[in-house]
């Protein structure tokens, strides 16, 4: 059985004994009965095989927002392509059961998939190159925002009690 030409089973290529991976897909080869012999593949099989182990470890991390159900599953679609398994959530406060799927998701992967995932959107120009702002960013520009608007309302003030006396 050695000596028994090995089959890709995906693309179902033949290759001499002495080869281990498909040239064409990248998959690892089989004896060339052994694919005719397997139950076929289901659906859910076979994403699963498109996962990559090293890209399961960690905390979740949103890495997508999108608009809707459809938008969310497309973005999920792109990630599995490339081995990143991922997961949808509804926002909060957008749970409403009569239209399970309108309002808008997020799109989480596990945190040892988030720089591939990233790039991936990158790429697709679903998400800006820009990194995440973090949260003292934004407290800070708030802070700005907040004493430019105390600025604005006294200097109204001052011109309003200029005018009226």
């Amino acid at each position: 059985m050695a000596a028994a030409p090995l089959a890709c089973p995906r693309c179902h290529a033949g290759h001499p004994a002495d080869e281990r991976f498909c040239r064409a897909c990248g998959m690892p080869l089989v004896h060339a009965g052994a694919a005719e012999d397997e139950a076929p593949v289901s659906e859910l099989q076979a994403r699963a095989r498109k996962i990559k182990p090293q890209y399961t470890e960690g905390e979740l991390v949103r890495v997508a927002g999108a608009s809707n159900q459809a938008e969310a599953e497309f973005i999920q679609g792109m990630l599995l392509e490339e081995g990143v398994p991922s997961l949808l959530r509804r926002r909060p406060g957008f749970d409403v059961p009569d239209f399970m799927a309108g309002g808008p998701r997020d799109v989480l992967v596990a945190a040892s998939g988030a720089p591939t995932a990233r790039e991936v959107l990158v790429e697709a120009e679903i998400v800006s190159g820009d990194p995440p702002a973090s949260s003292t960013t934004s407290a800070i520009r708030l802070l700005a925002g907040l004493l430019i608007a105390v600025a604005i309302v006294g200097v109204v003030l001052f011109m309003a009690l200029r005018v009226g006396v």
